[in-house]
């Protein structure tokens, strides 16, 4: 079982690397599952628009809420990220060949968001990457227990570890 993370310094780098890895993946023919994260920057002065890409297909859900300018608190839409988890759970009864989640955050760390999604790739020995932020590392050591290791944040590495991951599950 191969389990890895990853992180790229700037912000929402490491989604658009997760996002890239995994087109390049289907446009070499294979499978990953999962969701990836897209942001679109807005010009009326809120937030970016966070937009999960359930894999390998789709649909796109939009996963941030609209709030006022200048508003803060969370404005993750926690509805529809539980909806994002139950059909990535349902596309891995297809099978696939790698798991890819943009990001393990405070949901992951306390037992919700993907956790459970991420926990079944990993019992079905389906190699899974996975994107952290320096403030979520902690909750994702909890929960990987010493078994995930860190990967460089390169397109080209996350390629060639996806390689011997599945070169490894055969």
């Amino acid at each position: 079982m191969r389990f890895a993370f990853t992180h790229a310094p700037g912000k929402g780098e490491t989604d658009a690397l997760l996002a890239a890895l995994a087109e390049r993946l289907a446009d070499d023919g294979l499978r990953p599952l999962g969701a990836v994260q897209t942001n679109t920057d807005r010009t009326d002065g809120r937030p970016c628009d966070m937009d999960l890409k359930i894999l390998p297909e789709g649909p796109v859900i939009r996963i941030s809420l609209l709030r006022p300018v200048g508003s803060v608190g969370c404005r993750l839409d926690a509805d529809q990220l539980e909806r994002s988890t139950v059909l990535a759970a349902g596309a891995m009864e297809a099978g696939g060949d790698v798991f890819l989640l943009n990001k393990f955050g405070e949901r992951e760390a306390s037992g919700g968001g993907f956790r459970e999604v991420l926990a079944e790739a990993v019992a079905r020995e389906i190699p899974v990457l996975v994107g952290v932020n320096p403030s979520g590392r902690d909750g994702f050591a909890a929960f990987a227990g010493g078994l995930a290791e860190e990967l460089e944040p390169n397109l080209d590495a996350l390629a060639a570890w996806v390689t011997e991951a599945r070169a490894e599950a055969s």
